[in-house]
């Protein structure tokens, strides 16, 4: 059995605990909570000891799951793999690119596994549509949020669209020649909505919209390729794919059968609609099982410290081009 400690016990944190808590392959020993009262109030509730500070608590475990805001990750992170314990990091990986350089680096010396905090990969919408995608042509999506004091720190694109930066470079394996984006501060000091374009040498172009000052809260991914449409949505955890196949015997047409008639004598394709089963499961909760089960197996974490820097890397392009536009 793994022994954990958590390092942050805010809104996010307390989620984590609770999740691990009904993990069984784990035992949770602690926690670290800079504000006292805020540790004595988890402490109660959750009855696991809060520990007097990072490196008491990460001396006494195995693997160490970071949950505090994104400018400590680094230190947090560092000192945990110098110590040799396996990290689980929430999103953002670090705040800057050097750091996550310097944190590849230490990962690799101290070769302890990492998983990255993009929960979208476990959403239940994005796994059920995932077998689906090949070779996508065009991808548009919109994370609009209500406007939530918490998060505005830092960008947009740092706070929302980094889940869907990930989502794209997990359909998209190719590098991007081109980003466009453009932004706009309305209630914060720093972009509140923003829209990056995407350009990838394989031909592949992403559009992604993000808000955290809409009216409603929308988390939508559409897919486009090569007779298929694929429509993702995270929100309500709902996904579609609707197909063209090309028909060859027009004697089993059916008189409710969709066709469309590419004219000219190009034939004509049948649309078939798919709507996958959605298996419902808690995200964050599967997120650290497949961290834990591939410490105890030496496997590869399903979104690695690699895929967090890119991911990284794509939204500091994006805060450069809003910055500094062509």
């Amino acid at each position: 059995m793994l022994t954990i400690g958590v390092l942050g016990a805010g809104h996010l944190g307390k989620i984590h605990i609770k999740c691990l808590k009904q993990i069984e392959q784990i035992n949770i020993i602690g926690f670290y909570d800079q504000d006292p009262a805020v540790a004595k109030e988890v402490e109660a509730e959750f009855g696991i000891k809060a520990f007097s500070s990072i490196d008491e608590l990460i001396a006494k475990v195995e693997v160490v799951d970071i949950v505090t805001p994104t400018l400590s990750h680094f230190v947090c992170a560092s000192k945990a793999m110098k110590s040799a314990k396996h990290v689980f990091i929430e999103k953002p990986l670090v705040t800057t690119l050097e750091e996550a350089k310097q944190l590849i680096a230490i990962s690799n010396e101290a070769r302890v596994k990492v998983q990255v905090g993009h929960v979208e990969r476990f959403n239940p919408a994005y796994i059920a549509a995932f077998p689906f995608i090949q070779q996508p042509l065009f991808i548009e999506t919109h994370r609009l949020a209500l406007f939530n004091p918490r998060g505005t720190d830092v960008p947009v694109i740092l706070d929302l669209m980094i889940h869907d930066i990930d989502i794209v470079l997990s359909f998209v394996k190719s590098n991007i020649k081109k980003i466009s984006a453009s932004g706009v501060s309305i209630v914060s000091e720093t972009p509140d909505i923003a829209n990056a374009r995407l350009e990838f040498d394989n031909g592949c172009v992403a559009n992604l919209t993000a808000s955290r000052i809409s009216m409603k809260n929308m988390r939508k991914t559409r897919i486009f390729q090569h007779d298929a449409y694929i429509s993702i949505d995270f929100f309500k955890q709902y996904t579609e794919i609707i197909r063209l196949k090309n028909i060859i015997d027009e004697d089993n047409i059916g008189p409710l059968d969709m066709i469309i008639d590419l004219g000219e004598g190009k034939g004509k394709k049948q649309i078939f609609f798919e709507k996958p089963e959605i298996v419902p499961i808690n995200a964050i909760k599967t997120e650290l099982e497949t961290f834990f089960n591939s410490i105890e197996n030496n496997t590869e974490t399903p979104v690695n410290i690699i895929d967090g820097s890119k991911a990284l890397d794509i939204a500091y392009k994006i805060i450069e081009k809003i910055n500094i536009p062509d």
